[in-house]
C-alpha cells in the first residue's frame, strides 16, 4: 500500500520516477480504510530534500498512510520557500487539537547549540509534551533523538573533538526486539554530527533499553520500553549523495572537514560513493510502522492517550 501525500508536493515526481508507490489524496479518498496518520515535524534546512527521503521509506510497506507536515512557528526558515510552506505545511498550533497513529521529528544541524539556545526550543518541548497524549508512536533522528532524550530523561548530549561523519558498523544487542526483527548482526549507517549520546546514560535510566551501538560511532538506537518512542541518532533516511554534499560544501567554505568514513570506495572522495545502508534503512521504518504503531494505535484516535497500552506477544 501507498503513501498518501499532496498532488502537487515535489517529492511525489521523484518517488514516482523511483518507482515508489505513492497515492494522491483524491484517490486514498476511496479506499474504505482508515490509513495510519503520521505527523512529520521537519526541523532540517533543507525541507523538500527531507521530505523525499523520509517519504521514500515511509512508503515502501503494506499500510496506507496519510502524512501531514509540521514546521515550527517560532522559526524563520530561510532555505525553503513560503510559497511551499504554504501550501504544504500546518503549524503546529493548527495541528494541535488532531491526533496521530505515529509522529517523527527530524534532524536539524544544531547540535552544538545548548537545547535551551536554540530559537523554538520551547515549542518543540510543548509538542514533546503533546504527542504523550495525541500520538501513539513517536521515532526521533538525530538532533531530534538528542533532543527527545534531553526532554523526557535528562540525558545530555556531549561535543566529539572531530565531527561523527561517514557509514559505521553497528551492533545489534536484542535481537529479539520487534524493531530490530530481520535485521542482520551487524548493518551500516550513516552519521552526520558534532555530539553525541553516551551508553552508559541510556543504560542507566530507567525506562530505556539501548537497541543498536557502534565501536566507532557509539550509541546508534534506543527506545522507551513500551516501543512508544523510538530513538535514532543517525541518519538513515540519506541518500547517495547527501554526505558527499555536506563534504563538498564545507570543503567549498574552507572549513577544515575529514573525509566522511567507510563512505567513498577506499575512503577516496574522487570515486562516487557506495550506498550500503539503504535496505536496513527500509526495514528500520516498516519495523517501526508496523510494531510500534500499526500494532498498537487503537482504531479510534480519540482513545491515544499517555496511558494506552502496548499490546503484549500474548494478545
Amino acid at each position: 500500500m501507498p503513501v498518501t501525500i499532496p498532488s502537487a508536493l515535489p517529492a511525489r515526481r521523484i518517488l514516482e520516477g523511483e518507482n515508489v508507490f505513492v497515492m494522491t489524496e483524491g484517490r486514498a479518498g476511496h479506499q474504505d480504510i482508515r490509513p495510519l496518520r503520521i505527523a512529520i515535524v521537519n526541523l532540517m534546512p533543507t525541507k523538500m530534500a527531507t521530505e523525499t527521503q523520509l517519504l521514500r521509506l515511509l512508503g515502501n510497506t503494506p499500510l496506507q498512510l496519510e502524512i501531514t507536515l509540521i514546521r515550527m512557528a517560532s522559526h524563520d526558515p530561510r532555505n525553503t520557500a513560503q510559497a511551499h510552506l504554504d501550501a504544504f505545511y500546518t503549524t503546529f498550533e493548527e495541528a494541535r487539537g488532531d491526533k496521530f497513529d505515529g509522529l517523527i521529528i527530524t534532524g536539524a544541524p544544531i547540535e552544538t547549540l545548548p537545547f535551551e539556545a536554540v530559537d523554538y526550543w520551547p515549542e518543540l518541548c510543548e509538542i514533546m509534551d503533546w504527542a504523550t497524549d495525541h500520538v501513539y508512536s513517536t521515532l526521533y533522528v538525530c538532533w531530534g533523538a538528542q533532543a527527545g532524550l534531553f526532554h523526557h530523561y535528562g540525558i545530555e548530549k556531549y561535543p566529539l573533538a572531530h565531527k561523527m561523519f561517514g557509514v559505521f558498523a553497528h551492533r545489534v544487542l536484542d535481537p529479539r526486539n520487534r524493531v530490530l526483527s530481520g535485521f542482520d548482526e551487524v548493518f551500516p549507517a550513516p552519521h552526520s554530527r558534532h555530539t553525541e549520546i553516551r551508553a552508559s546514560d541510556v543504560e542507566a535510566t530507567d525506562g530505556l533499553q539501548l537497541l543498536a551501538v557502534s565501536d566507532e560511532a557509539g550509541v546508534y538506537l534506543a527506545a522507551s520500553t513500551d516501543g512508544r518512542h523510538l530513538y535514532v541518532t543517525g541518519h538513515p533516511e540519506y541518500e547517495r549523495d547527501t554526505l558527499k554534499a555536506e563534504y563538498d560544501r564545507d570543503i567549498g567554505r574552507g572549513l577544515d572537514i575529514a573525509v566522511p568514513r567507510h563512505y567513498y570506495p577506499g575512503d577516496d572522495p574522487t570515486q562516487p560513493p557506495m550506498v550500503s545502508w539503504r535496505s536496513h534503512a527500509f526495514l528500520l521504518y516498516a519495523n517501526w510502522l508496523n510494531y510500534c504503531v500499526y500494532q498498537g494505535t487503537p482504531y479510534d484516535l480519540a482513545a491515544i492517550s499517555s496511558h494506552t497500552a502496548p499490546p503484549s506477544d500474548e494478545d
